[in-house]
């Protein structure tokens, strides 16, 4: 049975963001994500997850100057030592938050053919620098629509680029969401790369529009179905990070009222 992580930087969004915590909790799930980490004290993240009985999952490296649009430091040329200060701000706050799992943004370009050295040479140095604490780094294919010029966007791409880089701690981070929006034929990319041992982590949500993943074309009952069989198979046991905007929720004032999905799944 996959395990769920709550993303709190989208779910119970109707809540302080340090009292989602225990609302999640108290919705069934035991992981949570959180986007960036970065302007709250990590303690304080540390001791909620503790007084919850949580496990910090995943979250994103520092992505530069959001509001101005930056997506990620790892493929862009210049700022280099500006990168590596994002990795040991995402190192101390996994350390102080137990979290295991880095997404590493790869940020904005026109093509990924020029950025394919500089980003490989900054993954590898990422994880380096993670993997004598057991972090593993992942990249992760974005769709064009949601952040138009993103680097990765297929999973060919990003499974190439860990085989490139050839580091144990380098892998995908599978959003179900972004491969059915770029390139479809979902269950099959499952079957294909679970097994090569470079997925790191999925996420979910419903697509076309982002809301709860039983809303929308993907059948995720389903595809839950293909990662449990595929993971028996090859020992796979990672997580599922549920990262969408509720729908449900926002109608009836709270994401618990859209968790219809996740009952036959807890």
């Amino acid at each position: 049975m996959p395990k769920f992580a709550a993303n709190l930087s989208m779910l119970y969004t109707e809540l302080p963001f340090m009292e989602r915590f225990a609302a999640c909790a108290r919705d069934g799930f035991k992981g949570v994500e959180i986007l960036f980490p970065y302007d709250m004290p990590a303690t304080d993240i540390a001791q909620a997850l503790q007084a919850n009985g949580l496990e910090a999952v995943l979250f994103n490296t520092p992505p530069g100057d959001l509001a101005n649009g930056d997506r990620g430091l790892a493929g862009q040329p210049g700022r280099e030592a500006e990168f590596r200060a994002a990795i040991d701000s995402a190192l101390q706050v996994a350390l102080a938050t137990g979290c295991k799992r880095i997404h590493v943004m790869s940020g904005l370009g026109e093509s990924l053919a020029p950025r394919l050295d500089l980003l490989c040479a900054n993954l590898a140095y990422a994880a380096a620098q993670f993997q004598p604490h057991g972090i593993t780094a992942l990249i992760e294919p974005i769709n064009t629509r949601d952040i138009p010029g993103y680097l990765l966007n297929t999973q060919a791409q990003a499974h190439a680029i860990v085989d490139r880089v050839g580091a144990a701690n380098l892998r995908v981070q599978m959003d179900l969401y972004h491969c059915q929006i770029v390139e479809g034929d979902v269950a099959m990319k499952i079957c294909k790369y679970l097994p090569l041992g470079s997925v790191g982590h999925f996420q979910i949500a419903g697509v076309p529009e982002r809301h709860e993943p039983d809303i929308g074309e993907l059948d995720y009952t389903y595809l839950f179905g293909v990662i449990d069989e595929v993971s028996a198979q090859c020992g796979w046991d990672g997580w599922v990070g549920c990262e969408y905007r509720p729908l449900r929720g926002a109608q009836s004032g709270g994401t618990s009222a859209g968790l219809g999905w996740l009952q036959p799944w807890r």
